[in-house]
């Protein structure tokens, strides 16, 4: 697997080079991507909330205010991209504009802009949110649920690809004219547009929570409940705490919600609607469980074009290769030092070996940074940097890892809240090994192809080639006891002994 092939300017920078325009019922946004083909990361994100779909209910129509403020935002829009250098550009548009009678004659002023929209049906509408989720969660399995201004899209996702999607007229900003009709109407209108989803209630696994509204309802619980996470994504939920929070944010003012950091007004105005239409989809589809995801309709824009090949790379590993190799990460380096370290390291699930490996990586990158700022930034980039294919735990135990890397193995009180103790303990296994891989002689290739750590009948023993020896020093020592001692070993250090570095395996390989 390559680290990525997006354009890097000076200093090994990400250049922005791809771009999507999303013309939604409630917002009209511009997100400019950089980073991996795999695992791209948003460059720009801008937005105005137009509104196109506010009185579809009502009027049918687009109201003509909100249709010049989309267009003034999409006409900055394409003025942009061309100063980015940016020709890769997929402008598409949804519900609002699909459900107007005056859709076709609002593209056509889109078009007298130079861009050149493509109005999504219903269907290609929901596969897009399936793709962004597919890429997010490989092996993903359930049912996509992608709630936008207009509409709501469910579709059945299994073995990578997506089938049986449905677009329901349940936006964000229809459901308000639903709720004026008392709760007994409400309730009827949504489990009657849930009944066209009834194979969502047949298909295993948990909802897959696509959109603003819904992140905003995360944002929400992560918020109040003083979460050891910042970052939505990849958040999960039982049922019954799903519930629960429906139940409390449906009681709500919007000014409540709007006061939560991280909650925007307009999300907040729609979240009481949301969260009681929420706790009817989770009485009627009975999905396992709830799993926010921060990709959505763009991101699987980009994910559908990517050849077999390039989706099937595991989009942690692209995305932390691309992230640490102009940061002093380098992916090779990193899978020679997980190879050396490999049997101070317990676990045995090739899901541990990624794990590793990103440690690893990121332990390189977080070695460059001077010793004040390191454990800090080493902590973040775990804990709050928005990674693909990493649940809580995996963050929890990658945290662990860069605090011992960085000679502080006591774990927060706050990871134990993500991960089991025994799992969090591996962890700064493995933290320790990466340093003292890494200051046995500055992380350098011969200096992992002369010596070698082995264990060996309780020992933990760490062998040199004889013109090797002086970097024996006291402290690769005491950095080999400390490790020892933390795996129940005695430290031992021999000279003189054949010492091979075995190869990486495929597992290991970036």
């Amino acid at each position: 697997m390559t680290a990525g092939n997006a354009r890097r300017g000076h200093a090994g920078a990400d250049r922005p080079d791809r771009a999507v325009i999303d013309i939604g019922s409630n917002t009209v946004r511009l997100a400019v991507y950089a980073g991996s083909r795999r695992a791209p990361e948003v460059w720009l994100n801008e937005k105005v909330s137009a509104k196109l779909g506010r009185d579809l209910a009502t009027t049918g129509r687009m109201p003509a205010k909100a249709m010049d403020y989309a267009l003034g935002a999409l006409a900055r829009f394409a003025t942009i991209l061309p100063d980015l250098g940016i020709t890769d550009v997929q402008t598409v548009a949804t519900a609002a504009v699909r459900d107007a009678a005056n859709g076709p004659a609002f593209l056509e002023r889109v078009r007298a802009l130079g861009l050149a929209p493509r109005l999504l049906t219903g269907e290609e509408e929901a596969q897009a949110a399936a793709l962004g989720v597919i890429g997010a969660f490989p092996g993903a399995r359930g049912t996509v649920a992608d709630l936008g201004g207009g509409s709501l899209e469910l579709v059945m996702i299994e073995n990578g690809g997506c089938h049986d999607g449905v677009s329901l007229p349940l936006g964000t900003l229809r459901l308000p004219a639903l709720r004026e009709q008392g709760p007994v109407a409400f309730r009827a209108a949504i489990e009657r547009e849930m009944a066209r989803a009834g194979w969502a209630a047949e298909h295993p696994g948990p909802l897959y929570m696509v959109g603003g509204t819904w992140r905003a309802l995360a944002t929400s619980a992560l918020r109040r409940g003083d979460h050891p996470l910042t970052d939505p994504h990849a958040l999960t939920m039982t049922i019954e705490e799903a519930d629960a929070l429906a139940k409390k944010v449906a009681r709500l003012e919007p000014a409540e919600l709007a006061a939560i950091p991280g909650v925007s007004s307009s999300r907040a105005a729609g979240l009481p609607d949301a969260a009681n239409m929420l706790r009817i989809m989770l009485a009627d589809l009975k999905p396992d469980g709830l799993v926010f995801s921060s990709w959505g309709l763009r991101e699987g824009l980009l994910f559908g074009r990517l050849s077999p090949s390039a989706r099937a790379q595991d989009p942690l590993l692209a995305a932390v290769a691309h992230f640490t190799d102009p940061r002093g990460g380098s992916p090779s380096q990193a899978a020679m030092m997980a190879a050396w370290t490999a049997d101070a390291a317990t676990g045995t699930g090739p899901g541990d070996e990624r794990l590793r490996l990103t440690a690893t990586m990121l332990a390189l990158a977080a070695a460059h940074i001077e010793p004040n700022l390191r454990a800090r930034h080493a902590y973040d980039w775990a804990m709050d940097k928005r990674w693909l294919g990493l649940d809580p735990e995996g963050r929890a135990r990658i945290a662990a890892a860069q605090l011992a890397a960085c000679g502080r193995p006591p774990t927060p009180p706050a990871l134990a809240r993500l991960a089991s103790e025994a799992a969090l303990r591996e962890a700064v296994g493995w933290g320790l090994a990466i340093r003292l891989c890494r200051r046995l002689g500055a992380g350098t290739r011969v200096s992992l192809l002369s010596s070698a750590l082995t264990r060996e009948d309780g020992r933990l023993v760490l062998r040199f080639d004889p013109e090797r020896a002086q970097l024996a020093s006291d402290i690769v020592a005491n950095d080999l006891k400390a490790l020892a001692q933390w795996l129940g070993l005695e430290a031992e250090i021999r000279i003189g002994e054949s010492t091979r570095l075995r190869e990486p395996t495929s597992d290991l390989a970036v």
